[in-house]
């Protein structure tokens, strides 16, 4: 039972949605592609240029692929949450590149104003720390985030 979450209530999971939505949208369009390949493939009698609707496998193979990675991006985590500390996934291998900051590692957190990049700061004079980019999650889970990182490191939730 490693696989299984032993307590997944305490946690929140942010994953890579905001990224996927580039991949739904050019999947969508070369299906669309496809389409019209397959469509106008009927009149190759009446136009003998227009191309043979085996050219539609590419864009459709295409798209196929594209649809696999923005499932595979909505569904995995990107940042995790947990009491003890947070789990970075990266982009590439993230089962066997997962980096655990702990919650003790970490000094104060920052976002910048536009809620896009989280800055987690090792020690006071922020010589050393993590950047990490916010814009693979979506938009308005980006301020649930920050939230809750900076209301977790701030100095109220330590005394608790």
């Amino acid at each position: 039972m490693a696989g299984k979450i032993k307590s997944p209530e305490k946690e929140l999971r942010f994953t890579r949605s905001g990224q996927a939505t580039v991949f739904w949208l050019v999947a969508a369009v070369l299906a669309a592609t496809a389409i019209t390949l397959l469509v106008t493939s009927i009149y190759r009698d009446i136009n003998p240029r227009l191309p043979h609707p085996a050219w539609a496998l590419l864009p459709l193979t295409v798209s196929g692929l594209c649809v696999r990675l923005a499932i595979n991006l909505t569904r995995h985590a990107y940042l995790i949450l947990t009491p003890i500390g947070i789990e970075i996934f990266p982009f590439f291998r993230p089962s066997q590149t997962m980096h655990m900051v702990l919650w003790q590692e970490v000094n104060h957190a920052e976002v910048n104003h536009k809620c896009t990049r989280l800055t987690l700061h090792h020690d006071l004079e922020k010589t050393s720390g993590i950047h990490l980019s916010l814009g693979p999650i979506r938009a308005d889970r980006r301020t649930l985030l920050a939230k809750a990182v900076l209301g977790r490191l701030s100095p109220a939730a330590s005394n608790d």
